[in-house]
């Protein structure tokens, strides 16, 4: 069903994309969007686990290295039927972690070295169970490409208002004042929305595929309590938007507090809590 409703989601995005287009420049906009959209999909799949690993300076560690971490994401990953991930470590004192990589055969992990001295090694269990969850959903991919194609339609709204305000746009454009206040209003407002959709549905299922793999659901909702007390205080170092949807908790989660239950990436912490809390229960771990 979840599957389904992403696929739905990423072609309403799709066609975002190309309505904005024809309201620019008619066939020949909706084509290049059409264009556009394809162009970034594949670029998603090629390079995008690269570049945000880049961005953050995170750090790729052996056994050797970083042996305690190494085999927590060993086991779990074993548990979970998947090929052993790249491991990486970002150098930040703000708790988090994320996963990356177009398939389970081309995935990693990263964590900051803020969650090794926050979380114990049961927390640190149920946080890259979860993101291992990711990886065995694909869920990585769709993300990245949902948030690619977000960008894109705002960087457009952008040009559109800027072109309105500086009066380059002649009357006689497609779409007319109708077609352009919907591009530089609604369109990434509509874009934001579904990107969030697509993100919030996957967390649940993360946490809940996460809670199985380290044991006990409970590890995790202890580790999202603390990470999300860090989260409200901290802003991750060099954290976007753009990669904001891949945390485990949203790192801009203390910079976003107006209309935060609306274009949040992530669902309230304290549901995901409850959730996995339940799934405890069903497990019979608590009475």
């Amino acid at each position: 069903m979840n599957i389904l409703k992403t696929t739905i989601l990423m072609a309403l995005l799709s066609g975002l994309m190309v309505a904005i287009g024809g309201a620019i420049n008619g066939s020949t906009g909706a084509m290049i969007m059409l264009v556009i959209s394809l162009g970034m999909n594949f670029f998603s799949y090629w390079f995008s686990d690269s570049i945000v690993l880049k961005s953050y300076n995170a750090q790729e560690v052996s056994e050797n290295d970083a042996p305690q971490l190494y085999n927590i994401v060993k086991n779990l990953a074993q548990k979970a039927e998947l090929p052993m991930p790249k491991v990486y470590i970002i150098d930040s004192d703000v708790p988090n972690a994320f996963a990356t990589g177009r398939n389970p055969d081309h995935a990693a992990v990263a964590v900051t070295t803020g969650i090794m001295r926050a979380l114990d090694e049961n927390e640190i269990s149920g946080v890259l169970g979860h993101e291992l969850a990711h990886v065995k959903h694909r869920d990585i991919l769709t993300g990245t490409i949902a948030a690619s194609m977000a960008g894109v339609i705002s960087m457009v709204a952008n040009i559109v208002q800027w072109g309105a305000i500086l009066g380059t746009r002649s009357e006689n454009d497609n779409g007319g004042i109708f077609g352009t206040l919907a591009t530089i209003i609604v369109a990434p407002i509509a874009a934001s929305l579904i990107q969030m959709a697509i993100s919030r549905s996957r967390e649940y299922d993360a946490d809940k595929t996460g809670g199985e793999l380290c044991g006990d659901p409970r590890y995790l909702a202890s580790a999202l309590e603390k990470i999300e007390y860090y989260a409200q205080r901290n802003t991750l170092e060099n954290s976007s938007t753009s990669t904001a949807h891949m945390f485990i908790v949203n790192p801009l989660e203390g910079s976003t507090k107006m209309l935060k239950n609306l274009f949040s990436t992530h669902p309230a912490t304290e549901d995901r809590i409850l959730k996995l809390n339940e799934q405890a229960r069903e497990m019979h771990l608590l009475n």
